[in-house]
């Protein structure tokens, strides 16, 4: 199972102590210093759309209206700190973020 994130996410953090705790193998990556490859964005889009970029998050509000105005492909690609986090793949399923949802599907 691979979480991807960054490691001063708490979220991220959260999601990976209690996969870790529940028993599964988790494959942690800091999308800062391992950034997502362009078909990784692709494949990310595919399954969330827009929810990919995270809108509530300091990198978005520090935006221009015009880089805003980009698509998210290009967004991910210049500001890998945009992606709503984490992505957690499992097998061939893909979770975003730590909801309930998620939590009860994972765990």
């Amino acid at each position: 199972m691979d979480v991807i994130g960054i490691k001063t996410c708490d979220t991220c953090r959260k999601a990976v102590k209690a996969l870790e705790e529940a028993g599964k193998d988790v494959t942690f990556r800091d999308v800062r210093t391992e950034p997502l490859t362009t078909a990784e964005q692709v494949r990310f889009l595919y399954y969330f759309k827009d929810a990919i970029v995270n809108r509530k998050s300091t990198t978005w509000r520090q935006l221009s209206e015009e880089e805003r105005e980009k698509l998210p492909l290009e967004l991910l690609g210049a500001h890998p700190t945009l992606m709503k986090r984490p992505v957690i793949v499992d097998g061939d399923a893909y979770h975003l973020g730590w909801g309930k949802d998620v939590q009860a599907a994972l765990l």
